[in-house]
């Protein structure tokens, strides 16, 4: 119940809507009721069953059915006494017409708002579910699944549209158009109407046992479409090595696996939910031969009140009933989904980053002296990437991170703009623990570019300029040419305009990493993050860009991680990273006298 009404959350604002929803459903319900319920003068005009007498009494007014019912009568009566039965029976096809129009009108605009309702609750869950995952840390996407997570945004929102709709029908529609017919049903024939009280719910009971199961089955299914969209992303991203490696039967087995897996929990789902309807079906048809039985019965007793029509009447009434007693156990099916489906939806929305801000966080507009790493250990789960590093980085100061991959270079830089926390320890900015900053102006002070070139399915500029808006065309080209990227941006098919495709599959690599920096120098921070930066360029392009980067480095703090050690022997102190420790520390010339970790690589690099 919990999840089914915090699905409605997501409805804000509602205003009227439902109100106004309620009162036209109850409308549409009221003139379908009246459609069906004149059939019954109807017949007695076709059976020539109705009284023909001057001395009508007009009923007095009371709200209540049989007041209406009476004075419809009356009027009925009327007619047939002065202008003949020919004219009744044009008066009454008039009024089912009219009936059966403004029924229709009413539906309509109850559905409208139906559709408003289901496309604010999905728009809205659909906003905070991407809003959610903009704010975790890096950690969790290191712990899921990327299929996983799109499954969730993509096709459990989309579960949960069909379960906003059914769940208006169970609220509503289907409880007012039954609630009316049983209302004109106990007009005609209390006796007869109690007989189908008592069998309805036998039916509903079977119903609901076969919707109850729907929902376990519902969630295995998404979980293994999120698994299927993990693959898909996989073999997409990673073509060129499956292909390389003669990889595609493994990859197909895999995808084969979990499409069986999805398509077995899908067969139990379908199947069940197509059980509903022919059970349903049966069950009314059931009950209907009963009321026959029953009901024909009481016309053919003597002593009994139910007359032909009347019971013709009720029949075609109760037949009416069965729709939208089917429609709702369809509803409940799809609630059982929506429900298992908004779970997984919530689940992503409740997550809690590990990364949050201070309630009185301090602000930070500039960078004036030094960031500092102070005992500071961090671990993924269980395992230990950095045990008790401290080190020191001054302003304008140009620190390079060397060491064995795999040695925790990447995670000390990730822990400058907090995308980790430390386990044990302090990074701190100007004297301040970076946790009492607020984190958006803590990254504000930093541009980074990383070893893997992250790009968008965008225009150049737009690559460029990311996050960006108050940036002249002018600026924009001179930042592309200080990373050497200019002279092949403006040779492209709409040089700045082009959109470089999916990851910028368009681009090489060594173009892609010049827009990265491009992207880091436009920014103009007082710190500098580069991890690699230049590591998939060419030799000539690296030396051009190595160059501007230089020239970028001038009074700015950077830190350098690189394995290329030709390029960092410039900076003003390396430290030597190993298995999450510092291990040397220095400038070139002092650590290639030491005759350590630092000159071994180097002497491996020159070989």
């Amino acid at each position: 119940m919990k999840t089914f009404s915090r699905i409605f959350f997501f409805a804000r604002p509602v205003g009227l809507d439902i109100p106004v929803y309620a009162i036209l459903t109850l409308l549409a319900t009221i003139f379908s009721v009246v459609n069906f319920t004149t059939l019954i003068p109807l017949l007695q005009v076709l059976f020539g069953q109705m009284e023909s007498t001057l001395n009508v009494a007009r009923p007095s007014f009371s709200l209540t059915i049989e007041y209406f019912k009476d004075l419809f009568y009356y009027q009925l009566q009327l007619l047939v006494n002065t202008k003949g039965e020919i004219f009744a029976l044009y008066f009454i096809c008039s009024v089912i017409l009219s009936a059966v129009l403004f029924a229709n009108i009413f539906r309509f605009l109850a559905s409208l708002i139906v559709a408003k309702t289901r496309v604010r609750v999905i728009t809205n869950l659909r906003k905070s579910a991407f809003q959610a995952l903009l704010s975790f840390d890096q950690g969790y996407f290191s712990n899921q699944k990327k299929g996983d997570v799109i499954s969730r945004m993509t096709t459990d929102v989309q579960e949960i549209e069909l379960s906003v709709v059914a769940t208006l029908k169970v609220l509503f529609k289907e409880p007012l158009l039954i609630l009316g017919y049983f209302t004109a049903l106990f007009s005609i024939s209390a006796e007869l109407t109690l007989y189908t009280l008592l069998l309805i719910p036998l039916a509903g009971g079977v119903i609901s046992v076969i919707a109850r199961k729907l929902k376990k089955r519902a969630r295995k299914a998404q979980e293994s479409l999120g698994r299927i969209n993990n693959v898909l992303d996989e073999a997409i991203t990673g073509m060129r090595i499956i292909k390389a490696f003669s990889a595609k039967k493994h990859v197909q087995n895999r995808f084969d696996k979990e499409v069986d897996n999805y398509g077995s929990n899908s067969f139990q789902i379908i199947s069940r939910f197509n059980l509903a309807s022919p059970v349903s079906e049966f069950l009314g048809v059931a009950v209907l031969s009963l009321i026959l039985l029953i009901g024909g019965t009481m016309v053919l007793d003597d002593s009994s009140d139910l007359a032909a029509a009347q019971f013709i009447g009720f029949l075609i009434l109760f037949s009416q009933v069965l729709n939208p007693a089917k429609s709702l156990a369809s509803s409940f099916s799809n609630i059982n989904r929506g429900i298992a489906s908004a779970e997984r939806v919530f689940e992503l929305i409740d997550t809690k980053t590990e990364i949050k801000e201070v309630i009185d966080a301090k602000a930070i507009h500039s960078f004036e002296k030094s960031i500092v790493f102070k005992n500071v250990s961090f671990a993924y789960g269980k395992a230990s990437v950095i045990n008790d590093i401290s080190f020191e980085v001054k302003k304008g100061e140009v620190v390079a991170l060397v060491g064995p991959s795999g040695g925790g270079k990447t995670t000390i830089t990730d822990l400058i703009p907090r995308f980790y926390d430390t386990s044990t320890g302090q990074v701190m900015v100007d004297g301040i623990d970076i946790k009492e900053l607020k984190i958006e102006d803590l990254r504000n002070q930093m541009g980074i570019v990383t070893q893997e070139s992250i790009l968008f399915n965008d225009s150049v500029a737009n690559n460029i300029l990311f996050g960006q808006s108050q940036i002249s065309e002018d600026k924009l080209k001179a930042a592309a040419r200080i990373a050497n990227a200019h002279d092949f941006i403006e040779n492209l098919e709409n040089g700045y305009h082009t959109n470089i495709g999916e990851r910028g599959a368009k681009l090489s690599g060594g173009q892609r990493q010049r827009i990265c920096i491009a992207r880091a120098i436009i920014k103009n921070p007082p710190i500098l993050i580069l991890d690699e930066a230049t590591s998939s360029l060419d030799s000539v392009s690296e030396k051009l860009v190595q160059d501007a980067i230089i020239k970028l480095m001038e009074n700015r703090t950077t830190i350098v991680i690189a394995h290329r050690l030709s390029t960092i022997q410039h900076a003003d102190r390396i430290y030597v990273i190993d298995n999450g420790k510092i291990v040397e520390q220095g400038n070139h010339d002092s650590l290639i006298k030491k005759n350590g970790i630092y000159r071994k690589l180097t002497v491996m690099q020159s070989v």
